[in-house]
């Protein structure tokens, strides 16, 4: 991870750098919550994950990395599965396993100073290979720093999202509000129906 300003004693006098770029370990580990709860019919699907944060790999997917891609999400939603239901042991080794098929190799890129970001995988890897080492990694650094229980999924019976519990005291249980919503609706009109049934 680059630093805010370069160490001045490093630079010629009166010369300051500062560089752009942070590691968002956060948006890496999102990337993983966008791949699970993304369909995966064909290429288009695919094309649609990459967001303007990584736009760039849309036009390097092929055919062939739809079932890579489809691989990643199920094992990935392994996870959050092992991970909301307090299987902290297998939501690790489960991550540590993603991470041995998906290494990191992390390399600064850029053209000068202005420019410098991180890339997660090696010069010339596949856009696929980058984007499932983000997700991997991501996800592997969250566990790391707010445990296994922020890994979510969506209490709504008709939905099944994952998430990542941002809340202060862990008490999410839906993907959105829309479910959060959908779902009370349901619960109030089932204790209606109940009590005018006479239950």
């Amino acid at each position: 991870m680059a630093p805010s300003q370069s160490d001045p004693t490093d630079e010629a006098p009166g010369l300051r750098v500062v560089y752009g770029c942070r590691v968002n370990f956060d948006a890496y580990a999102r990337t993983a919550v966008d791949l699970v709860n993304a369909p995966m019919e064909g290429i288009d699907d695919l094309r649609a994950v990459f967001t303007s944060d990584n736009v760039w790999m849309r036009d390097e997917v092929t055919e062939r990395d739809v079932a890579a891609f489809r691989r990643a999400q199920k094992r990935l939603r392994d996870v959050f599965l092992l991970g909301s239901a307090g299987r902290d042991t297998e939501a690790v080794n489960e991550i540590n396993t993603l991470l041995k098929d998906h290494p990191v190799q992390p390399r600064i890129s850029g053209h000068d100073a202005s420019d410098w970001h991180m890339h997660v995988t090696s010069r010339g890897a596949s856009a696929s290979s980058e984007y499932l080492a983000a997700a991997v990694w991501g996800l592997a650094v969250w566990l790391t720093t707010h445990g296994s229980a922020r890994f979510g999924v969506c209490a709504d019976d008709r939905c099944g999202n994952v998430y990542l519990d941002t809340s202060s005291n862990n008490c999410r249980r839906f993907c959105s509000e829309r479910c959060a919503t959908r779902s009370h609706v349901a619960a109030h009109r089932a204790r209606k129906r109940a009590t005018l049934a006479g239950v």
